[in-house]
């Protein structure tokens, strides 16, 4: 476990292939002693600060719970209640945690272009490890509990599963792009035929796609891009549909003055989603796929819209695996790159 000590997670493409497997060997071996009931104090004393631009269900009670489980303690911040919101910057903010805990876990998601830089001034500034917990490029502890869900499905050779990873409509807020650029360019890495589906308009980081189409060179898998829901369901092993906001109302965001002209865009947003009502996940979309395919969710979906009851209540949905492994990839993530002594 030694091998990433002090080290960031800030992107899975910043990670060697063996340094993921080690945190995905790590999460299974957490997840198992978790249920056999036996105590993983690995990170005493240690704590975790918890910085959340944005609200959280899932990674906010996986990093408090697992850290609690590791021995450590997890300190919520909220950035509304904190000097960051009169200015602050990331590297000060930064040093000043750092000097007082271990490890520095943030959730910066919402504005395209200040997230990933943001964590990334932090970590100049910073000797403690500066977690993501999600931000505008990757969502780097979700997409690592997928993959570990994969493994337990399928083992750990997954190349040549074929992954459809499709926008979704929503009539909720304009979502991040994070979640489907984090699929491709982690899930390409391992060999897995990936297709990605999305309307027009609702385009990922050029950037993240340069990387998934070169990451299949290096694994032998493949990558394209379809305008169907349809052509991206067919013959699939695994269905990861979800929503995203439109990719030129996303940066915008970044040129908004106040919270009225955000909440604009984001309704733009939403109106333009509202031409796409039809890309739903039901069970026609599903005969699509392999009988055997499986439908996830980073959660939480919107029902109704992104997915029928009939689909993510059905015996093909493993979203609830996938939840509770974001508690597991969590604790492996933290044990790995603040703890100090060898993992036994």
């Amino acid at each position: 476990m030694s091998m990433m000590k002090g080290r960031d997670y800030i992107e899975t493409q910043d990670l060697s292939i063996e340094e993921i497997q080690h945190l995905l060997d790590t999460s299974a071996e957490l997840k198992e002693k978790f249920h056999r009931g036996e105590p993983t104090p690995l990170l005493p004393n240690q704590t975790a600060f918890l910085l959340f631009f944005d609200k959280s269900t899932r990674t906010r009670n996986a990093f408090e719970a697992g850290m609690t489980q590791l021995g450590g303690h997890a300190h919520f911040l909220d950035v509304a209640l904190s000097q960051i919101s009169h200015g602050e910057t990331a590297a000060d903010t930064g040093r000043i945690l750092a000097a007082m805990g271990h490890g520095i876990c943030v959730r910066h998601d919402l504005i395209l272009g200040q997230g990933n830089q943001y964590l990334r001034e932090m970590a100049e500034a910073s000797d403690v490890p500066i977690i993501n917990m999600q931000c505008d490029v990757d969502h780097p502890t979700q997409t690592l509990a997928d993959l570990l869900t994969l493994r337990e499905l399928h083992g750990d050779n997954l190349s040549g599963l074929k992954v459809a990873v499709s926008w979704a409509y929503s009539p909720a807020y304009a979502k991040p792009l994070s979640v489907p650029q984090g699929l491709i360019t982690l899930l390409t890495r391992f060999g897995m035929k990936v297709t990605l589906a999305h309307p027009p308009g609702y385009d990922l980081l050029e950037h993240t796609v340069d990387h998934a189409k070169d990451n299949t060179v290096k694994s032998g898998g493949s990558f394209e891009i379809v305008d169907s829901m349809d052509a991206a369901f067919e013959d699939a092993d695994v269905v990861y549909p979800k929503s995203w906001g439109v990719r030129h109302l996303m940066e915008a965001k970044i040129a908004a003055k106040d919270e009225t002209e955000l909440h604009a865009i984001e309704n733009e947003c939403l109106t333009s989603n509202a031409k796409y009502k039809d890309w739903i996940c039901d069970g026609r979309r599903m005969k699509l796929a392999r009988d055997h395919a499986v439908y996830m969710h980073c959660l939480p979906a919107d029902r109704g819209s992104e997915v029928t009851d009939e689909v993510i209540d059905g015996e093909q949905s493993i979203v609830f695996q996938q939840a509770e492994n974001r508690l597991h990839t969590a604790k492996a993530i933290m044990a790995c790159t603040m703890r100090e002594r060898p993992f036994s």
